[in-house]
């Protein structure tokens, strides 16, 4: 037997395997998504606040106990304030009516639809497209914040997560290169990601601010959040204040369009300039995944572990390609992660999409 054969059988052998693992640890990632989503959240929030640790036991020269106490204090603080925006948000839409002033915008903004479409001679059960649709964004919008209430009630399982581990983190430790690398390469994405995400939403917010839009401050708070999401969360942060928009700009029948196409294409702009000229240069490289990779890790992680699982799937699957490409049997599969086929010469020139 050559070995051109014995190599396509260890392939289709190995190929084979971590399929069925990949199918297994699903599986099992699904079952114990209420543990470990807090798990893997706590453990890439010690990745960034790991060197404050580190500098106030270098530079400050405090115990280690006093040192994560004062992390965790950082960590405690700034879950706080991400507690009190969504608090906020809720107590808005509730005090303010503004769930059901969203509602009946949408309502109309499909009514308008639908007469359009039936002026180009596409007939439709007007009376029950509009019953459906009423019937079924209140459970939308309810189960939205539902989701948001419930990801505040891991909060203390994600503090005690992060307690143990700053509390196992050891200065001085010799650590393996894989875990150096990961380490590196997490730390610096979440952190120019925060940041960018952060200007992001004080940028849409104050656009919106200056149009008047009601739930300014709800839709730049989800500008910052969707923005973890590569590729569809800034299209979906762009598209969600129009229906608050034509309500707003629309008076004794007749709509604004001019203001409504502002409303959107400012912060669409925001997202454009940011994601496509700023953060291309602020991340260099990036994680080095192809887009095609991004999308699928999008999509099979948004199936095991929601929303959350969108924010992480990049992160995650960026450190499963630096684990494959320090083995020689998997390291053609940490490329092809990064949309290099076997056989290719150079590095592809894969940048993270918006």
């Amino acid at each position: 037997m050559s070995n051109d054969i014995r190599r396509e059988q260890t392939w289709v052998i190995v190929g084979s395997q971590m399929i069925l693992a990949t199918v297994a640890l699903g599986a099992a990632l699904m079952y114990t998504r209420q543990v470990m989503i807090p798990f893997v959240l706590a453990l890439f929030i010690a990745t960034m606040v790991s060197p404050i640790v580190d500098c106030l036991r270098q530079k400050v020269r405090l115990p280690h106990s006093l040192a994560v106490s004062g992390a965790l204090l950082v960590v405690m603080g700034v879950l706080l304030v991400l507690g009190l925006f969504v608090v906020y948000a809720v107590q808005t839409m509730v005090t303010a009516n503004a769930s059901e002033q969203y509602v009946q915008s949408f309502v109309n903004l499909a009514g308008d639809l639908l007469k359009r479409v039936e002026g180009w001679g596409i007939h439709l059960r007007q009376d029950k497209v509009m019953e459906e649709i009423q019937a079924q964004v209140p459970g939308i919008l309810s189960s939205t914040v539902g989701t948001a209430t419930g990801y505040l009630s891991s909060f203390v399982l994600i503090l005690i997560f992060v307690v143990f581990l700053l509390a196992g983190r050891r200065e001085g430790a010799v650590r393996h290169p894989i875990h150096q690398e990961i380490e590196s390469a997490i730390r610096n994405y979440l952190t120019t990601k925060t940041v960018i995400s952060l200007v992001t939403g004080l940028l849409v917010w104050l656009i919106l601010w200056l149009f008047g839009l009601p739930m300014a401050s709800i839709f730049g708070m989800l500008a910052f959040f969707l923005n973890f999401i590569p590729s569809i969360g800034s299209i979906i942060s762009t598209m969600l204040p129009i229906p608050i928009a034509f309500a707003q700009y629309t008076n004794a029948g007749h709509t604004n369009i001019w203001m409504i196409l502002a409303v959107v294409a400012l912060p669409g702009s925001v997202h454009l300039f940011i994601g496509n000229i700023v953060e291309p240069k602020v991340m260099g490289h990036g994680l080095e995944l192809h887009p095609v990779t991004i999308l699928l890790s999008l999509a099979f992680w948004g199936l095991l572990w929601g929303p959350i699982g969108m924010v992480l799937s990049v992160p995650i699957v960026a450190s499963i390609r630096i684990v494959l490409l320090r083995f020689a049997t998997t390291k053609p599969l940490g490329d092809l992660l990064a949309g290099r086929l076997p056989g290719e010469n150079g590095k592809a020139n894969a940048r993270m999409p918006r």
